[in-house]
């Protein structure tokens, strides 16, 4: 069977009205990508991106009269361009994008793997992780140098807090490397069944790996805290996280532009004793140990 992909543009306050209307008209699948070449940075807890210019694209059967499709879009919904109608071959849609992911290793035994894919390695430490709706799944630097860090500790017996816990990967490299028990927070719902859904599919017991908002986190203090979000927030829980922390506790940051990178430093120095920031492309990592 052949297909016919409708290829739409829009824009963020439209795309709902224009999915649903795609929907209605028959489209099997939709997908939505940028239309504008705009960077979408890992976001904080509970925020979700959007490109402000949207490419969404519906799959059609062969048989489907695509000019009706349009004319009667164009008549109900109207905020949106053709870019064009374009006649695909018989493939396995639904699965294509699985192609865009493959193994990922950081630092020196850890992997992330997509279910599809071989293990890359039997030796290793092997997160098995698909993409999902909750984000973080090792693709993003931000992501990459919290998971490095893990890769270069020893967490044997300890506790962890990964704040801002997205599809809970940290969370899960740290119990693979042997912490003890683990804290996953967010304040997105999503965030928190992606995390749960994903340490069973890593066979992570569930005593071992706690999910909780922000409101409901245990204020027992921790051994490392992980914090992959953006700066402000990062500023604005300083002293959150240094209540969460036990004096000597190792602190992650993550998901701090180069240009913010001062302003982080100058919230945590006084109560952490900060490492050099460790860099990748446009964004910075910060480690440290908070004082006694």
């Amino acid at each position: 069977m052949a297909w016919q992909q409708l290829v739409l543009v829009t824009d963020t306050q439209h795309a709902e009205m224009v999915e649903s209307a795609l929907t209605s008209m028959g489209s099997l699948a939709i997908t939505i990508e940028d239309a504008g070449d705009q960077p979408l940075f890992e976001p904080g807890p509970g925020e979700t991106p959007v490109w402000a210019e949207l490419r969404m694209t519906g799959l059609f059967s062969e048989g489907t009269d695509m000019d009706l499709v349009v004319a009667r879009m164009e008549g109900s919904v109207k905020f949106f361009s053709v870019d064009r109608i374009q006649q695909l071959s018989d493939r396995a849609w639904e699965r294509e994008w699985m192609t865009h992911f493959k193994p990922m290793k950081f630092g020196e035994s850890l992997w992330i793997c997509p279910t599809w894919c071989e293990v890359p390695d039997p030796d290793g430490i092997i997160i098995m992780l698909d993409p999902g709706l909750a984000f973080g799944t090792g693709t993003h630097e931000t992501t990459a140098l919290c998971l490095e860090w893990l890769d270069g500790q020893d967490l044997s017996g300890m506790t962890v807090i990964d704040f801002g816990c997205g599809s809970g990967v940290l969370a899960i490299a740290a119990l693979l490397l042997g912490s003890e028990k683990v804290v996953a927070v967010d304040n997105d719902p999503q965030a928190l069944v992606a995390t749960r859904n994903n340490g069973n599919s890593n066979q992570i017991a569930t005593h071992r790996l706690e999910i909780s908002t922000p409101e409901s986190c245990d204020e027992t203090q921790v051994d490392v805290l992980l914090a992959n979000i953006l700066a402000g927030p990062l500023i604005e829980l300083t002293s959150r996280f240094v209540s969460l922390l036990k004096p000597g506790g190792k602190i992650v940051l993550s998901g701090i532009l180069e240009e913010q990178c001062v302003d982080v430093e100058m919230a945590y120095s006084p109560f952490f004793n900060l490492d050099k920031p460790i860099s990748r492309g446009d964004w910075i990592c910060l480690c440290g140990t908070r004082k006694q």
